[in-house]
């Protein structure tokens, strides 16, 4: 049997196709020292007589791209360069399999000239050979250059990879005080291009594929020898760590396979493992040292706050990118102040349902609210605490050195995992989490609880938010969709409540959470001309005693307003069995009169009719006959259990068709249905969790009373006049028939 002999089995793959964009030199420093090192590239100027001469690689192995790269390099040069015949002259030499004289140092007297021809080169061709270019100089010297009577530099942009020796024609260049920069291009092999460069070799070897680095880096070292000149003298040349990487294929080891192999002496085949390589393109980094000139900025002495990121528009100029809550403002200062005397109280949901993603979102939420509305002259005082099955409360109210102080104990709370205890989170945020202060009345600051959740409660919360209002505490509520029902039943009300869509639009609230936290009803409002009638659900379903309740309260809601027929006009509607007009709204004259006819209305019982109610103050009470003002803005308050509104959709929108606005107050721990459709478009709707509740919203219904579009309302040409107007004329004109003598003066709406 003849021998067989198998050799290795060899796979090799080579990568040929590298991405250009990979960095090959890489100067270690920050963004914004970048953005320096490419701005003082403006602030340099070459004016002593030099001449230059870029000797360009326009070989094969370099490629057209990398032709082009090297061309923009020698542009972006000529920029700094004051080029004059008796300055700075300026020539080319493309060389490939030979070299070729593109254009003399003397051939152009202008910077365009010069830079125009640089464009217009053509890309040659052929194989590399540096060293042949290099002989040409030393034989014809500089051509149109002034030889050796001013500085001579020349400016090699290769990628080191020439088919001749380079080393004896480049040390000879430099004996006759030639300066040579070796610029790479493309993938080059960073020895020959050390062999190439004049020392200090850190300072003349550049990289042409990045150009505003590669153009500091020349000009930098031509300044240290007054060739060059910075316009500000607080411009520095400045070491930079860097490293440069060369593409070196190299052999690796892949593994082993079976193969045969013949015995000598013998016919035999034996059989063994033979190992299989591939071959394979790396990086290989060098570390180096690059020397940059950078000039002070105008970011220099950080001049955006709370994390606003300073991008700089020239040397002195700048302009301020701020984070959500800081725009509008210069330098994203703080344009939020809490200047309203408070105790707030952070509570953040830190459960399995809630993520860790959640929780870091709520304290950033936390953090960025904090940055933007507390000052030394904080008038408000903040606690932040979590939970998931226990309260953690990690900063007690107002117990902090100062803001940053605060901010760093933020950074440190722990996502704590287990279940969402959110109920017995507020019980125990209401008994200890404002300290044990006795103060009362004026002497304590409001108190409020944020509450932050993702995640449904696993707990019951009405009951403890109920709990939580009678210790006078102000709950509001941040949360996404999933939570919103759950976080209007906490807070006793959906104006409470920010919902929001993701992490950005989470940051967009915080100018919303400060007018919250902050906002009172505006003083004066209940001063303002408003006929005003409280409909109270005197129904079997309401009970006497909680009918007791909403009288008491609607008497409370009456204490700010000015009760006079110049000003506030006051009337009640009571309903159940039947609809009766307690006192209409011409009927009392005083505040106290109104008062007392409050207190005296009568529990009806029986079954009652929302929608049968409403048609009454339509037809009976809204009419200038019963004491309604034109031109004065109208408004009803309906206090209703919820029973017998089924019917009321369409009678309350003939109301608001009128010009009369409407607010739905609904009491009962579930929010039906029937009641939201009753809200309007101005979301006019109140939702409280029980009739003992109701003292912990006269806020928000005063706050609708007072809103602008209600205060300031228009009444609609052609709507309104057809109802009150017309109610006017018909009175009008049945007293012209009944009663001789002068018109009466309100004829002139009949006209």
């Amino acid at each position: 049997m003849p021998s067989f002999l198998l050799l290795e089995v060899l796979f090799i793959f080579l990568f040929s196709g590298v991405r250009q964009s990979h960095p090959l030199q890489e100067v270690h420093v920050s963004r914004e020292t970048t953005g320096k090192i490419s701005a003082a590239n403006k602030m340099m100027q070459c004016s002593a007589a030099v001449d230059v001469l870029f000797l360009i690689d326009g070989s094969h192995s370099v490629g057209k791209r990398s032709f082009e790269r090297s061309k923009h390099f020698a542009i972006m040069v000529c920029d700094a360069l004051d080029i004059n015949p008796e300055r700075v002259r300026v020539g080319a030499l493309q060389f490939s399999s030979a070299p070729r004289l593109e254009f003399r140092l003397d051939s152009f007297s202008s910077q365009q000239e010069v830079k125009a021809k640089i464009k217009r080169m053509v890309f040659k061709g052929g194989r590399t050979d540096t060293g042949l270019a290099l002989k040409y100089l030393l034989r014809k010297g500089f051509p149109g250059g002034r030889n050796a009577s001013v500085p001579q530099i020349l400016v090699v942009s290769t990628d080191g990879r020439s088919q001749g020796q380079v080393a004896t024609p480049a040390e000879q260049l430099k004996e006759r005080g030639v300066t040579i920069f070796a610029v790479g291009v493309r993938f080059p092999r960073w020895e020959e291009l050390h062999t190439l460069a004049s020392e200090p070799k850190e300072q003349h070897v550049l990289m042409a594929e990045q150009a505003e680095d590669a153009t500091n880096g020349l000009l930098s070292t031509l300044s240290k020898s007054a060739v060059c000149t910075v316009a500000s003298p607080d411009c520095k040349v400045q070491p930079h760590p860097c490293e440069r990487k060369t593409l070196e294929t190299v052999r690796e080891l892949v593994g082993s396979a079976p193969c045969w192999r013949g015995s000598r002496g013998t016919d035999a085949v034996l059989a063994a493992l033979c190992p299989f390589s591939s071959w394979k393109r790396v990086f290989v980094t060098h570390p180096a040292t690059c020397y940059r000139t950078t000039c002070p900025g105008a970011c220099d002495s950080q001049p955006c706050q709370n994390g606003g990121t300073c991008v700089p528009e020239g040397r002195d100029r700048y302009h301020c990118v701020c984070p959500p809550a800081f725009g509008g403002e210069a330098n994203c200062a703080p344009k939020l102040s809490l200047e309203c005397r408070i105790d707030v109280l952070f509570l953040l949901a830190s459960s399995a349902g809630t993520t860790p993603e959640g929780f870091l979102r709520a304290k950033a939420f936390v953090k960025r609210f904090l940055q933007a509305s507390l000052s030394e002259d904080s008038r408000a005082r903040v606690g932040v605490a979590w939970y998931s099955r226990e309260l953690a409360l990690a900063v007690p109210v107002g117990e902090y050195r100062d803001v940053p102080a605060l901010l760093r104990s933020l950074d440190g709370l722990p996502f704590g995992g287990g279940a969402t205890l959110t109920g017995h989170a507020l019980r125990q945020a209401a008994d200890h989490g404002f300290g044990s202060t006795t103060r009362t009345g004026q002497d304590r600051p409001r108190r409020v609880v944020v509450l932050l959740t993702e995640s449904p409660s696993q707990d019951e919360v009405a009951g403890p938010a109920r709990y939580a209002r009678t210790r006078e505490l102000l709950l509001l509520g941040v949360g996404t969709d999933a939570v919103r029902a759950e976080l209007e039943e906490i807070t006793g009300s959906p104006k409470r409540v920010l919902v929001h869509a993701g992490p950005q639009d989470l940051f967009h609230r915080i100018p919303e959470l400060r007018r919250k936290l902050c906002s009172r009803p505006r003083p004066g409002c209940q001063a303002q001309s408003l006929d005003l009638l409280f409909m109270l659900d005197a129904s079997a379903s309401v009970g006497p005693e909680n009918f007791a309740q909403m009288q008491s309260f609607v008497r409370s809601l009456m204490l700010p307003f000015d009760v006079n027929p110049d000003v506030t006009q006051v009337g009640l509607v009571v309903y159940g069995s039947r609809v009766q007009t307690a006192f209409g709204l011409d009927t009392h004259l005083t505040r106290a009169a109104v008062l007392r006819a409050t207190s005296q209305a009568p529990y009806l019982g029986g079954m009652g009719s929302a929608g049968t109610a409403l048609l009454h103050v339509y037809d009976k009470v809204m009419t200038v006959q019963r004491g309604a003002r034109p031109g004065v803005p109208k408004a009803v308050v309906l206090l209703t259990g919820g029973m017998g509104v089924e019917d009321a959709a369409v009678p309350i929108q003939k109301l608001r068709n009128n010009g009369v606005s409407a607010l739905v107050v609904g009491v009962g721990p579930v929010l039906r249905e029937a009641l939201r459709r009753l809200a309007g478009p101005r979301d006019s709707l109140i939702h409280v969790a029980s009739y003992a509740d109701l003292r912990y919203h006269q806020d928000a219904l005063l706050e609708w009373v007072c809103a602008e579009d209600l205060i300031q309302i228009q009444i609609p040409p052609g709507i309104l006049r057809t109802r009150v107007d017309t109610d006017l004329c018909s009175e009008q004109q049945r007293q012209e028939h009944t009663q001789p003598g002068q018109p009466d003066p309100k004829a002139s709406f009949c006209q």
